[in-house]
């Protein structure tokens, strides 16, 4: 029935996923959409005239995966039906009815079965994709819910590149789709090697700049500043990082709304030190620029008198002194060294003329600076690749619509362009071809992030996979705690596994 023949690990994975509710756990690029399809075929001729569900938590995914079956099942085999938010709700329901396989974000089939538009009795299989964000109250847990309730002949499949480290969290994702099976995979599993390239993974460490370390000093002397008041005033125990003070930040805000004083003081000082936390970050891991940008957002809210907080950050001497010595060092034209350092390296992988190349990055002021600088490499043809944004960020870009996306990639597989700077949109899903080398212009210590960055290479043909780090920086700090994390996954996934064995319900996640 299908031009594809399944790769043995496929095959293995969909006999386990016939007869349990399964989650799948591979790297990126290697077959989990496959699976799913041999598992939708599986059920339909089990339970004809019954439905399947696919979801998929983006319009473009899901749109990838409507083409994907459509063009692998014989024309009459099912009739296909792609559900969006721009088709109307009655439309959905007749659609609905006449369909044999769905394909929707989780938003539109939770808004209709929370309305009873139509209920979910004749569906007897559910695919989630990017099941790592079937967590809390995402869509996805409330389909899934409604699913288990209403199903007559209920089966779940779950696909993601990582469940991510957390037991707690993998072990809800497993509670909320009543997994019965893990199956799981690395690219060093003996039964996907073989249809896997070599990849070659190179760290590349940058000095951080003498002229930097001044204005280090005098942004981190306004946040420990700011830390220590924190403590003074018993507002803030324990650690101080960015995750710390978000948390803390949400609790003042709680307490703060009752009329709470001493909690609005504590909100306040808290966002400043959060403000200078991301500073001090864009000056070690990003650009100048893009610190310039911020430093000048905050200075424009000052002005505009948006927040005492924020004035009280500007008006202070360290605050001045920095912004002047930052913009003495872009007047030189002095930049982030890993800027330079990343030209060098993809001119060389350019003197390859069939070669396609994507550099990750956390902030879109980055992807801006890194495609001016590529611009001067002759044969570089670079196009930035965003997520799309109601609102203008402070560099002035505004994102991309999904129409552009479409076309940007289309325009990469084409040729047409030969590198994508491409931040967060890039790494989930996405149908992106296949790529010889992959940059991360700063590590992250997300392991389900860093996973879905290095598995847009080495698929069909050789590729590399190269994290620039600047040295004595959060970098560092970032780039082991990936590594930790990742190693710790493999492990997390073993223990549930195990733990499957036990009886488990939701209540023992709340």
């Amino acid at each position: 029935m299908l031009s594809i023949k399944p790769r043995d690990y496929q095959e293995s994975i969909f006999q386990t996923a016939k007869d349990n509710n399964t989650l799948v756990v591979l790297p990126t690029g290697v077959g989990k959409t496959l699976i799913a399809l041999l598992l939708t075929i599986e059920r339909q001729k089990k339970f004809p005239g019954q439905k399947a569900l696919i979801l998929a938590p983006t319009k473009p995914l899901i749109e990838q995966h409507f083409n994907s079956f459509k063009k692998q099942l014989p024309e009459l085999f099912a009739q296909l039906e792609l559900f969006t938010g721009a088709t109307p709700a009655l439309q959905r329901k007749k659609l609905w009815n006449n369909a044999d396989i769905i394909f929707s974000t989780p938003q539109c089939i939770a808004n209709d079965i929370e309305k009873y538009l139509y209920d979910l009795k004749e569906v007897s299989l559910l695919v989630i994709d990017e099941a790592h964000r079937c967590l809390k109250n995402y869509s996805y847990t409330k389909v899934a819910k409604r699913y288990r309730q209403e199903s007559f002949h209920p089966r779940i499949l779950g696909l993601t590149a990582s469940p991510g480290s957390d037991s707690d969290k993998v072990n809800q994702i497993c509670a909320h789709l009543d997994i019965e099976k893990i199956e799981s995979r690395t690219r060093e599993s003996k039964d996907v090697k073989p249809y896997l390239q070599t990849l070659d993974f190179e760290k590349h460490f940058v000095p951080f700049p003498k002229e930097f370390i001044e204005i280090r000093t005098l942004l981190n002397n306004i946040y420990q500043n700011k830390i220590k008041q924190l403590r003074e005033k018993n507002i803030l125990f324990g650690p101080a990082n960015k995750i710390t003070l978000l948390k803390l930040q949400s609790r003042l805000a709680l307490q703060a709304g009752k009329g709470n004083g001493a909690s609005m003081y504590g909100m306040s000082l808290t966002a400043q030190a959060i403000k200078i936390s991301h500073a001090l970050e864009l000056l070690e891991t990003q650009t100048l620029s893009g610190l310039q940008t911020y430093l000048n957002k905050l200075v424009k809210e000052a002005e505009q008198k948006k927040s005492k907080g924020v004035q009280t950050l500007v008006n202070s001497k360290e605050f001045q002194a920095s912004l002047l010595s930052l913009n003495n060092l872009l007047k030189k034209q002095i930049e982030h060294p890993k800027v330079e350092e990343l030209n060098v390296l993809v001119e060389q992988d350019l003197q390859n003329k069939n070669a396609k190349i994507i550099i990750f990055t956390q902030f879109r002021d980055t992807t801006l600076v890194i495609n001016n600088k590529l611009k001067q490499i002759s044969s570089a043809k670079p196009t930035i690749f965003v997520g799309q944004a109601k609102k203008k960020n402070p560099s002035g870009s505004t994102g991309l619509s999904q129409k552009e996306q479409k076309q940007i990639i289309q325009d990469f597989r084409d040729s047409k362009t030969n590198i994508l700077i491409a931040t967060s949109i890039g790494e989930e899903g996405l149908d992106i071809p296949e790529v010889s080398a992959v940059y991360f212009y700063e590590p992250i210590p997300s392991a389900i992030r860093k996973i879905q960055r290095a598995g847009r290479t080495a698929r069909l043909s050789p590729g590399k996979l190269t994290i620039l780090i600047t040295k004595n920086t959060r970098d560092e700090t970032y780039h082991y705690a990936s590594v930790a994390r990742e190693r710790k996954m493999y492990k997390v996934i073993d223990k549930v596994k195990s733990d499957l064995k036990k009886p488990k319900t939701l209540k023992d996640f709340k």
